[in-house]
């Protein structure tokens, strides 16, 4: 049976292209050149999240042709849920609940954009970010998955977060829960574990691991790694990580939290800290030759 959508996140996401206001685009959109993609989904996603940046025009005053545009991405969502699941009617019941969370999943990736602004000084206006940053699209397709990962859904979840890694360099497991205003600068190794959280208003930079400290065994299962437990940090809200660091372990890090580069974190840091490499070592220069 072919998936068609009958609800009504088509006129929600209308009313609210017509609901931007500056700094996001509000004019007429741009002739952008093509960014293909070897998925469909992503460059469906964009289209339906912002379509001013996406060359979709067309979605801005008419809730049909944005209807359609839903449906055939819930085509496609339907069939790699069901790669997974094997049920049609439960795939649809997923699908319908993914694309009903459209518009809510706009409304926090334009404060993601914001983050991105005010937290980068070499940006210049929204749309740059929206079509340009790393960190922006891998979190555009981490909110997504993230919200099938919350159904059951983990398999196609994770297939969505593994081509987002190969598209920006930046690994996010799709069951992490990751607040507004979220920012990855740059972000090109930076890896974050399935069971870290983290709160509204953090930016990590390059090379930043949210990962887990040591694994548990399975007990009576030879070289199996148990499955299931907490293993990775808990981030509050205001935090900014610097590049190169490393934060391990069911660690605690309060809010207002300053982790400078290069730190290697694996105890609990309260409110209101500033953590750093106290001693960096000497150089030394000697003529070539």
């Amino acid at each position: 049976m072919a998936y068609e959508y009958d609800g009504d996140a088509h006129t929600a996401l209308v009313e609210s292209y017509r609901a931007d206001e500056s700094p996001f685009p509000t004019g007429a959109p741009a002739d952008y050149p093509p960014r293909d993609s070897l998925r469909e989904e992503p460059p469906l996603l964009k289209r339906l999240l912002f379509p001013r940046c996406w060359n979709g025009d067309e979605l801005l005053d008419d809730p049909r042709a944005t209807r359609d545009l839903l449906t055939e991405l819930g085509r496609r969502l339907r069939r790699g849920i069901e790669a997974y699941s094997g049920g049609e009617a439960s795939a649809t019941a997923i699908v319908d609940e993914t694309l009903d969370r459209l518009p809510a999943v706009r409304r926090t990736l334009k404060r993601d954009a914001e983050a991105a602004y005010k937290g980068d000084p070499a940006a210049t206006r929204y749309c740059e970010i929206i079509r340009s940053y790393p960190g922006f699209h891998a979190i555009l397709t981490h909110r997504v998955a993230h919200g099938l990962y919350e159904q059951g859904c983990v398999g196609y979840a994770r297939e969505l977060a593994e081509y987002s890694k190969s598209e920006t360099g930046i690994d996010i497991h799709p069951g992490a829960e990751i607040g507004e205003y979220f920012f990855v600068d740059h972000g090109t190794g930076t890896v974050i574990g399935e069971t870290a959280t983290v709160g509204d208003w953090v930016r990590i930079y390059q090379n930043v691991t949210l990962g887990a400290l040591h694994f548990e065994a399975e007990e009576g299962e030879e070289h199996m790694l148990a499955k299931g437990y907490k293993r990775h940090p808990d981030i509050g809200d205001h935090v900014v990580i610097g590049a190169g660091s490393n934060v391990l372990g069911t660690v605690s890090v309060g809010d207002h939290v300053s982790i400078g580069a290069n730190s290697w974190v694996t105890e609990d840091v309260p409110d209101d800290t500033s953590v750093f490499v106290a001693e960096h070592p000497e150089q030394e220069r000697k003529p070539n030759g």
